[in-house]
């Protein structure tokens, strides 16, 4: 390995961790402010009726989803439909650590309340002064560093802590 790959590997994964950050405060932020949507359907009906609120596409899986046709399916339509949008779109791993970003179960709790399905959340125009503008910027510039190396649809793991 020679310097330029430890250095560049290493600057990397800073980068990973920043952006991974920035999407976590980002998303309690929008949270706060209800300027989140989650769920494959609930965010594909969003999108069909006011595709311009929408500024963030997550997609989010673990390994066991891989084999999910049906969600592979809904997440190429889902893509295709933000990239002719252009809408910022970023497939991450990690739905546990999802689920304690978003204080979500992970499955129906005690009280009947169901768990959400986070495979997919939309991040809706916030009202851009009390919502942390600075990890919205992150996030969208990881993306559009991410199709100029041509890697339109970036990833991120999220990591347990």
């Amino acid at each position: 390995m020679t310097l330029e790959e430890v250095v560049g590997c290493n600057m990397t994964d800073k980068r990973m961790e920043s952006v991974g950050q920035a999407l976590e405060e980002l998303l309690v932020a929008a949270q706060r402010q209800d300027c989140l949507t989650v769920g494959v359907y609930e965010s594909a009906k969003l999108m069909n009726v006011d595709p311009d609120s929408v500024v963030l596409c997550l997609l989010a899986t673990d390994e066991e989803d891989e084999d999910d046709i049906a969600l592979q399916i809904h997440f190429t339509l889902i893509q295709a439909f933000c990239c002719d949008n252009d809408i910022n779109i970023l497939r991450v791993s990690g739905m546990r650590r999802l689920e304690q970003v978003l204080g979500e179960p992970s499955t129906a709790d005690s009280n009947a309340n169901e768990a959400k399905d986070l495979h997919c959340i939309l991040v809706t125009n916030p009202h851009i002064d009390s919502l942390k503008c600075q990890a919205l910027k992150e996030v969208g510039n990881y993306c559009e560093e991410s199709r100029c190396k041509n890697q339109w649809v970036p990833y991120l793991a999220l990591q347990e802590r």
